[in-house]
């Protein structure tokens, strides 16, 4: 019976808070005059931040899957992929414009996997069997080295990356219902899209990603199998390194790049992974998608100036009260 009353409690809660939450927003929201467009302007604006926070969870969940590590170090490499790109782009190359951002891309992509291949050489490896608190702690000063080398280079302005698809110097925008639509908030949907399928299909139809994924079911095992799990750790940093470039370059003409963007975007990142379970990576793309429609559309019926709380406070919530995650089932927690 005890048993019974402690479900129907957990199951009110599970309905009453969202719903409460959910007129909280329409009363603050009908306090500033909203009406449908506001709110869905909200939230088409959150699903394209909740898109990229999907692509750096990603690499958040490739690399812990993998070697048990929190890597820190992420959101480093969304701001050197966003950075090396528009630096590429201003180079005097031969090209038109459309060929010098895909070589931007290409090249962008290019040296921040191989700066994730280093990173794991120089800094995981020697430390390999250290704890994962040190290992943790190794990635938040890599964050650090790298955020200030990047002062060293590139200073405190920030740069500037056209968008994929532009009208003259602007990007497109479309109308649907008085709701706007910009052209490069098509190309971050479509860019997650197409990654969360290729990921699919790298670790269900390649041999490199069935290793990937023995590691992270059984790193034991997988060596005793004679994976070497040393090279595995090596390929999941060089993936998240990958993954959180592309983030940051289809960022780049949304918001301007600068040296420190990693940092904010990197820990948002890593919410949206907690969220997700930090365990799978579909959980991880439709955590970073619900994060960008609750911060946005909280920040919009409150004040914009307070959008990065929300974030902080739904990952405090998680810890509290469903640590293994809002979209992973109770029996995924013993891994997290």
């Amino acid at each position: 019976m005890a048993e019974q009353r402690k479900l129907w409690i957990k199951r009110v809660v599970n309905v009453g808070v969202p719903l409460l939450l959910v007129a909280l927003v329409f009363y603050l929201g009908n306090q500033k005059g909203f009406t449908w467009q506001q709110y869905a302007q909200l939230v088409v604006d959150g699903v394209r931040g909740g898109a990229i926070y999907a692509l750096i969870a990603l690499g958040f969940v490739t690399v812990y899957n993998v070697t048990g590590i929190i890597n820190f170090a992420q959101g480093a490499f969304v701001m050197l992929g966003a950075m090396l790109a528009a630096t590429v782009y201003e180079l005097p190359l031969p090209f038109g414009d459309g060929w010098r951002l895909v070589v931007a891309f290409v090249t962008a992509v290019l040296l921040t996997t191989l700066v994730g291949v280093l990173i794991e050489r120089l800094t995981i490896y020697p430390a390999r069997h250290s704890t994962p608190l040190t290992l943790i702690i190794i990635t938040v000063g890599v964050y650090i080295a790298i955020q200030g080398i990047a002062l060293l280079v590139w200073g405190t302005n920030a740069l500037s990356f056209p968008a994929f698809t532009t009208l003259g110097t602007v990007d497109k925008t479309i109308r649907v219902g008085g709701v706007v639509l910009k052209a490069q908030s098509f190309w971050i949907w479509g860019t997650t899209a197409v990654i969360l399928v290729l990921l699919a299909w790298f670790f269900d139809r390649t041999m490199l990603g069935k290793g990937l994924r023995a590691c992270a079911i059984n790193r034991q095992a997988a060596r005793l199998m004679g994976i070497s799990t040393h090279r595995m750790s090596m390929l999941s940093f060089a993936l998240a390194a990958a993954l959180g470039a592309i983030g940051g370059i289809v960022l780049a003409p949304v918001t301007r790049p600068i040296y420190d963007m990693g940092l904010r975007l990197g820990l948002k990142g890593f919410v949206a992974a907690i969220m997700g379970g930090l365990v799978s990576s579909p959980a991880a793309v439709l955590g970073g998608l619900l994060l960008g429609v609750v911060e946005n559309v909280a920040a919009g019926v409150t004040k914009s100036g307070i959008k990065d709380i929300f974030a902080f406070i739904i990952l405090i919530l998680i810890l509290l009260f469903r640590p293994q995650g809002i979209l992973s089932k109770a029996q995924e927690t013993e891994k997290v």
